[in-house]
């Protein structure tokens, strides 16, 4: 899944939830869950995630929904040494599609 945010430093969590096609519940329950998730917040407790965090959420979105990783299996796999190569080949495939979708763009206006 590659997830369409605009230029911003930071999003709200119903801005995330909305682009990964969940519920804001399950961000903040992946953020309890997963240490690498670490949005800031601001004074009223509003968290308030970055590119970094948005990668992240992608990562976890892949092991779990699209590979279909139980939690605790996606917290080992993101500790692991394999989440490096997992990473470079979910950044790949990433670039891939967004390639792919060029084309099929370009290909349509043809």
């Amino acid at each position: 899944m590659h997830v369409e945010l605009s230029e911003k430093l930071y999003y709200g969590i119903g801005e995330v939830a909305e682009a990964f096609g969940v519920n804001t519940s399950l961000i903040r329950f992946w953020e309890k869950e997963f240490d690498v998730l670490q949005p800031k917040k601001n004074a009223k407790g509003n968290r308030k995630f970055t590119k970094a965090d948005i990668k992240n959420l992608e990562l976890i979105y892949h092991l779990v929904k699209e590979r279909g990783f139980t939690l605790e299996g996606a917290k080992i796999h993101l500790k692991e040494e394999k989440s490096r190569k997992t990473l470079s080949n979910f950044e790949i495939i990433r670039k891939l599609e967004n390639i792919k979708s060029t084309l099929t763009k370009l290909k349509n206006q043809l």
